[in-house]
């Protein structure tokens, strides 16, 4: 009996020891009443994640805490039903008159566009398309539409460089710095000097073209040379003309191979249905936060020669809306954009796609990566590839 005593006594003072009821910590199941808070009362405003389950569209709930970035993150394998299941939903989620959204949808197969085009025009969405498997069916993009300033052209050469530089990690910097300065150079002389019909990339590949280097004749003067010698006379100071005259500094041989790789760069936009898609703009990239519109891009789902256009038409995007919503519009664009970005890892690199996520929230827009499975975005993106995800909600 002492010793049933002192068991008893022994055991309830070491009882925090014990477990009571649940453990701190728990995991379980999620149930209606958690989602609830985080759910907009109206159907409409919602993103739609399942059948049960939605996120408010709005960035302002009732309780702070319920707050949660747009940005979504789908992982699955072939045939798991990431475009029937989730991107036609939220695509044909376009009713709401509180939080009007616009589109800018990937279209892997082309099929999208025919299946949900209808239904946006009859809620009163402009539908815009840039076809990369047929050039004759797309409307017209060129990236010079959205230059206008010093700072446009450097994104601009950027936004080239880093989506067409192949495979491989390539070899010494001072090729692509090179590269970078000529085709810098040439993209302002065309920006302040050309008229407006002339600044696509089929001007700048006749420049290319005609930009002869002698190597036993280090005074010869190419078409080119002469322009800038000539813009030196008028504007001494301009910008394009101290970038073209930083790549003179190198040697003859130098300039040959410098001329190579641009014209291996830009080899894509010698064929005549690019030259003819990039001669002047009909997306108006810039507008997509101002009024409800679908941008559908579609690309081949087996050929990956034309998917670099998908890539810049978003690095543009993205920049271009950043810029107006700080500009014009005090930090938030009136249209929600929405990006669902369908076969992400097949478009190419975003540039600074790691900054973008976190930073685009703000200013209502938000961007869906769609993957088949998540190694996909390491690949491309290699160390930042976990940030990308950390600002997914």
């Amino acid at each position: 009996g002492a010793g049933l005593r002192l068991a008893v006594y022994l055991r309830g003072k070491n009882a925090k020891k014990y477990r009571h009821g649940m453990e701190y910590g728990s995991a379980r199941w999620g149930t209606p009443k958690d989602i609830e808070p985080f759910m907009a009362p109206k159907f409409a405003d919602n993103i739609i994640l399942t059948k049960t389950e939605r996120l408010m569209m709005s960035n302002r709930p009732p309780d702070p805490k319920n707050a949660r970035n747009k940005n979504v993150l789908v992982v699955g394998g072939s045939g798991s039903g990431k475009t029937r299941f989730f991107i036609k939903p939220n695509l044909l989620q376009c009713d709401s008159k509180t939080f009007p959204v616009s589109f800018v949808v990937t279209d892997p197969k082309g099929s999208l566009i025919y299946e949900c085009g209808h239904a946006l025009a009859k809620k009163g969405y402009l539908i815009k398309t840039m076809n990369t498997i047929n050039f004759h069916k797309s409307m017209h993009y060129n990236p010079f539409a959205y230059v206008h300033s010093e700072k446009d052209i450097l994104k601009l050469v950027t936004t080239l460089m880093t989506n067409t530089k192949g495979e491989g990690s390539g070899g010494d910097p001072f090729w692509e710095k090179s590269e970078r300065l000529l085709l810098t150079a040439l993209i302002a002389y065309l920006h302040y000097e050309a008229p407006v019909e002339e600044q696509n990339f089929a001007t700048l590949l006749e420049m290319l073209n005609t930009m002869q280097v002698l190597e036993d004749d280090e005074e010869y003067q190419n078409p080119v040379d002469l322009l800038f010698e000539e813009l030196a006379k008028k504007k001494p100071n301009s910008f394009a003309g101290r970038q073209y005259k930083l790549y003179k500094l190198a040697a003859g041989k130098t300039m040959k191979s410098i001329l190579i790789s641009c014209g291996a760069r830009l080899a894509p936009f010698d064929i005549q249905e690019i030259r003819d898609a990039t001669m002047y703009d009909e997306l108006e990239l810039d507008k997509l936060g101002d009024r409800k519109t679908a941008l559908f891009l579609i690309m081949s789902d087996t050929d990956s020669t034309f998917n670099f256009l998908i890539s810049m038409v978003y690095t543009q995007l993205f920049n271009l809306l950043c810029d107006k919503a700080d500009d014009q519009y005090g930090g938030k664009l009136p249209v929600h954009v929405r990006c669902l970005i369908d076969e992400c890892a097949n478009i190419g690199q975003i540039p600074n796609l790691e900054k973008l996520v976190a930073t685009i929230r703000s200013r209502e827009i938000s961007a869906c990566l769609v993957l088949q499975a998540r190694s996909q975005l390491k690949a491309i993106y290699k160390d930042n590839a976990d940030t990308i995800v950390g600002n997914m909600d």
